[in-house]
C-alpha cells in the first residue's frame, strides 16, 4: 500500500509538498502540483482517513445510537438520517443498543473510541431520562429524535400533541361517537403528548372518551391486536365504532383482531393509526393514517449537527415539525350514516 513517503520520492519533492497540493492548504507550483497528482494515480496513493481526523480533530462522521430498529419507522427515520449525512460529506456510525443498557455502555464507549463529531440518539421503549444521559455520555453535540427533552442535546420531532388532535378531529368530523384509542406507554413523551392531543380534539368536538375506551399496549403488533381483542370482545352496544392506534403497526395489530373476528374493516369498526410508514399504504385496507415527515425529520437531525459543526451555528433545543393527515379506506362511516 503506497504510503505519502513514496509519492514523494517519485515525485521527487518533500512530504509537506505532497500534503499541501493534497490539502490545498499552501500554493504550490502547477507543474509540481500536477506531478504529484500523476504519482499518487500511477500508485493508487489515498490519504489516510485515521492521520487526517487526528491532525484536523474530525473525523467526518456522526454516531446514532437506536434503542431499536424493528419498528419500519425507525428503519425509515434511519434511513433518512443516513442519507442527509452523506449528502453533507459525513458518514454515519449505527449501533442498534436493543434497550439493553450493557450495549449502550460498550456502544458508547466504542463511538468515543471512534472519535465520532456528533451524536444522533433515537429511542423506542424510552426509559425517563435516557435521552439525556446518552447525549451527556457522549460529550459532544447531540440530536434526540422522537424523545423527550435531554439536557443539553438538540430534540426533533413531530408536534404530537398536533397530530393526536388531528385524529380526533377526523373522526369526530366522520361522525362517530363511540371512538376508542389504543395507547402507547405514557412513560415515552411521544405517547403523553398524542394522547393529550386526542383527548383534546375530542373534547372540543363535545365526543366523549371515558376511560373504558382507552387500552394501552406496547409499539407492537402483537400488544395492538391483544389491546383490540379486549375492546371487540365487549357486548355489542359497548364495541367502539373506532379505534385510533398510536403508531401504524398498532394498527396492523388491531386489523388483525378485527379480522380474526369476522369483521370487516371499516364497515365494523373504522381503525386509524399514526406515522405514515411506507406499508400503512398496503394494509388491507389501505390505512388511514397521521403522516410524520420522516425525511425531514432525518434531514434536520444532520443539518443542525452538521451546521454546528461546519459553520459553528447554534445548536436548537427543540424543533418540532407538523403532522398531516392522510386518508385512506381503514376509517368509514358508522353504521346507518352515509355524510
Amino acid at each position: 500500500m503506497a504510503t505519502i513517503k513514496d509519492v514523494a520520492r517519485e515525485a521527487q519533492v518533500s512530504v509537506s509538498t505532497v500534503s499541501h497540493v493534497i490539502n490545498g492548504t499552501r500554493f504550490v507550483a502547477p507543474e509540481t502540483a500536477e506531478r504529484v497528482h500523476a504519482v499518487i494515480d500511477r500508485l493508487g496513493y489515498a490519504p489516510s482517513g485515521v492521520a487526517r481526523a487526528l491532525k484536523g480533530n474530525r473525523t467526518q462522521s456522526i454516531g446514532m445510537v437506536v434503542t431499536s430498529s424493528t419498528n419500519p419507522f425507525f428503519a425509515a427515520l434511519i434511513h433518512s438520517v443516513e442519507a442527509a449525512c452523506f449528502a453533507r460529506g459525513y458518514s454515519l456510525v449505527l449501533c442498534n443498543t436493543e434497550d439493553d443498557r450493557d450495549k449502550q455502555v460498550a456502544y458508547l464507549a466504542t463511538l468515543r473510541m471512534k472519535r465520532i463529531d456528533a451524536l444522533v440518539v433515537l429511542t423506542a421503549n424510552q426509559q425517563p431520562g435516557l435521552a439525556a444521559e446518552l447525549a451527556a455520555a457522549a460529550e459532544v453535540p447531540t440530536v434526540v429524535l422522537d424523545a423527550e427533552e435531554a439536557g443539553a442535546a438538540t430534540v426533533i420531532s413531530d408536534d404530537s400533541f398536533a397530530g393526536g388532535a388531528l385524529a380526533a378531529r377526523h373522526l369526530a368530523e366522520c361522525g362517530f361517537r363511540r371512538i376508542a384509542c389504543i395507547t402507547g406507554p405514557q412513560r415515552h413523551p411521544r405517547s403523553a403528548e398524542r394522547l393529550a392531543g386526542f383527548m383534546a380534539g375530542l373534547d372540543a368536538a363535545d365526543v366523549p372518551l371515558p376511560p373504558a375506551m382507552m387500552e394501552t399496549a406496547d409499539l407492537t403488533v402483537a400488544g395492538a391486536s391483544a389491546a383490540m381483542a379486549r375492546l371487540l370482545d365487549r357486548p355489542a352496544a359497548e364495541r367502539p365504532e373506532a379505534v385510533f392506534c398510536f403508531n401504524d403497526m398498532m394498527a396492523m395489530g388491531a386489523l388483525c383482531a378485527a379480522h380474526e373476528r369476522g369483521l370487516v374493516v371499516p364497515d365494523d369498526v373504522s381503525v386509524m393509526g399514526y406515522d405514515d410508514v411506507e406499508l400503512a399504504a398496503f394494509m388491507a385496507p389501505p390505512l388511514t393514517t397521521i403522516h410524520q415527515p420522516v425525511p425531514e425529520l432525518g434531514a434536520r437531525a444532520a443539518a443542525v449537527l452538521i451546521d454546528h459543526l461546519d459553520g459553528g451555528a447554534p445548536l436548537p433545543r427543540v424543533l418540532k415539525l407538523r403532522p398531516r393527515l392522510v386518508e385512506r379506506r381503514s376509517v368509514g362511516r358508522p353504521r346507518g350514516r352515509t355524510s
